[in-house]
C-alpha cells in the first residue's frame, strides 16, 4: 500500500476528491482488517468520535473553514498521551485502575484545535523503556518489511510507526527519550522529527525521563513532520523553507557510530553520503568529544535509569510480576545508582555538552545511521530467560546521542524501496530545530523513498 503525505491528502480534500469521513472508514477498515496489525497496532480506537470530528471536519469545510493543513486527516497518538475522561495506559496493564485524565494533554488539545481526526492510542513499549517496540500485554505489531518473519517494528513508539505505514492513520503522535520516535521511524521506513527538550510541551504524557522526554511526529515524509511538529509547537503550520545543499557542510563521527553496521546499513549510508557529495555537501569526519565515553549508554551513563525507578519505584513494589520482565528488570536497574551516581551523570552529561558543541557548531548537520541494524525478528526475542532480557543496546546506540546532548534530530528514510528500511539521520545543535528542519527537508528530495 502506498502512504500518502499529509500535502497529498491536503489537496484531495480541497479539490472534493475526498472527504473527512470518506478518509476516517478507510483508516478504521484498516485497522479492523482481520489480516492487518490493527489489533495489535492500537490500544483503544475512538471510532465514534472520530467519525463525529470527521463529520465536523467536512461541514466546516463546507463552509470555508480549515483551521490547519491537518484539517480531516485520521492522526494517532501513543498511548502514553492523556485523554480527557480516559485512563492512560502508557502501554502497561498495571496502571488499569488509575484515575481518568482530566483534561487532554496541551500536544492533543492542539491536534484537536488543528482539526486533525484522532483514531486512537497505539500500541507501545511498556512505559516507554526499549527500543524494540514489544509489548506482550497488547501484542506485538510486525514491522511492514517481511512481514512473514515477523519482525520488530522498533521502539517505544511500535504501534505509531505500524499505524502510518499500513494507512490506520496518516501521521502519529510519538514521544523520544533516547531515540524512541526515530528508530520505529527507521525500521519501518518513515521520517521522525525529535525536537529539542522544552520546545513542544510534555504535560499530559506519562514520563519516562524529565531529563531527556520530548514529543515528535511519525509521518512517511520529513515535510509532513515538520507540519505535524509545528502544531504541536504551537507554531504556524505552513509548509517550511528549504535550505539549497550545495556548500552545506556535514560531520560524520568519527568514533562509535558507525561500527557494526548490518551489510544493508552500511550500504544504504555510504549510497546516501554520495548523493549528498554530488549535490554539493561537504562531507567530513568529525571528532566528536565525549562519544567514546558513551560505550556505557545505558547503564551509568543515562539519567533515565534513575528517574524512571523514582517515577515507578511504588508499582515495582506492588505489581512487579505484572510487568513485562524486560521492563521491571531495566526499571529496577535504578536502584543501582547512588544520589551521588545520579549527581555525577548530570555533570556529565552538561560537561559532553558543552565539549561536543565547540566542534558540532562547526558543521551544518552532524549525520550517522539512525540504527546499526535493521529490524530483527521478534522470534530473536522471545521463549528464553535470556532472549526476554532484550539486551538490545545497539538499538538505541546511535538515537540516544541527540537526547544525551540535548540536540533536535531527524531520521530520514534512505533505503532502495523493497529492501529493508535504513534510517539517514541528521542533528542539529539544541533549539535550532527550524534550521535543521529545513536541511531536512533538502536532504530527504534525494534519499526518501516515499517521495521518489
Amino acid at each position: 500500500m502506498q502512504m500518502q503525505t499529509l500535502a497529498h491528502i491536503g489537496e484531495r480534500l480541497e479539490r472534493g476528491e475526498t472527504t473527512a469521513r470518506a478518509l476516517t472508514e478507510e483508516a478504521l477498515a484498516r485497522i479492523d482488517d482481520p489480516d492487518g496489525e490493527g489489533a495489535a497496532a492500537f490500544v483503544r480506537v475512538f471510532r465514534e468520535p472520530a467519525l463525529a470530528a470527521a463529520d465536523a471536519s467536512d461541514t466546516l469545510r463546507a463552509q470555508g473553514v480549515v483551521p490547519s493543513p491537518m484539517a480531516g486527516i485520521p492522526f494517532s497518538i501513543k498511548d502514553l498521551c492523556d485523554v480527557a475522561g480516559l485512563t492512560t495506559n502508557a502501554g502497561s496493564v498495571v496502571m488499569r485502575n488509575s484515575a481518568p485524565a482530566k483534561q487532554d494533554a496541551p500536544v492533543v488539545a492542539r491536534l484537536r484545535a488543528a482539526g486533525a481526526v484522532i483514531m486512537g492510542t497505539t500500541n507501545m513499549t511498556e512505559f516507554a523503556v526499549g527500543g524494540l517496540g514489544l509489548n506482550p500485554h497488547y501484542g506485538n505489531c510486525r514491522n511492514p518489511y517481511d512481514r512473514e518473519t515477523g519482525r520488530v517494528p522498533g521502539g517505544s513508539s511500535s504501534g505509531a510507526a505500524v499505524s502510518v505505514t499500513d494507512g490506520m492513520a496518516a501521521a502519529s503522535l510519538g514521544t523520544d527519550t533516547a531515540g524512541s520516535v526515530r528508530i520505529p521511524a527507521a525500521m519501518c521506513g518513515l521520517a521522525g522529527f525529535k525536537p529539542t527538550v522544552g520546545r513542544v510541551p510534555t504535560e499530559g504524557i506519562f514520563p519516562l525521563s524529565t531529563t531527556l522526554d520530548s514529543v515528535g511526529p511519525l509521518a512517511p515524509s520529513l515535510a509532513c513532520c515538520a507540519l505535524v511538529d509545528a502544531v504541536f509547537a504551537g507554531e504556524d503550520p505552513n509548509p517550511r523553507p528549504q535550505v539549497p545543499l550545495a556548500g552545506l557542510r556535514f560531520g560524520v563521527p568519527d568514533t562509535m557510530v558507525t561500527d557494526d553496521l548490518d551489510p544493508e546499513v552500511a550500504a544504504a549510508f555510504e549510497k546516501s553520503l554520495g548523493l549528498l557529495s554530488k549535490a554539493g555537501v561537504r562531507i567530513e569526519d568529525a571528532n566528536v568529544p565525549g562519544l567514546d565515553e558513551l560505550a556505557t549508554v545505558g547503564r551509568v551513563r543515562f539519567p533515565s535509569q534513575v528517574e524512571g525507578y523514582a517515577i515507578h519505584r511504588e508499582r515495582l513494589e506492588h505489581s512487579f510480576d505484572a510487568m513485562d520482565p524486560r521492563i521491571a528488570e531495566r526499571l529496577m536497574g535504578g536502584t543501582q545508582m547512588s544520589g551521588a551516581d545520579y549527581y555525577d551523570v548530570l555533570r556529565f552529561r552538561e560537561d559532553l555538552i558543552e565539549r561536543s558543541a565547540r566542534v558540532t557548531r562547526n558543521y551544518d548537520a552532524i549525520v550517522m545511521p539512525t540504527i546499526p541494524v535493521i529490524a530483527p525478528p521478534i522470534a530473536q526475542f522471545e521463549g528464553s530467560d535470556e532472549a526476554l532480557r532484550d539486551p538490545f543496546i545497539i538499538v538505541i546506540r546511535n538515537a540516544s546521542i541527540a537526547n544525551l546532548l540535548e540536540r533536535c534530530a531527524l531520521s530520514i528514510p534512505c533505503h532502495t524501496k523493497g529492501e529493508a528500511p535504513v534510517g539517514f539521520m541528521l542533528m542539529g545543535e539544541g533549539m535550532r530545530d527550524h534550521r535543521l528542519a529545513a536541511i531536512g527537508l533538502s536532504v530527504e528530495q534525494l534519499l526518501n523513498p516515499n517521495i521518489l
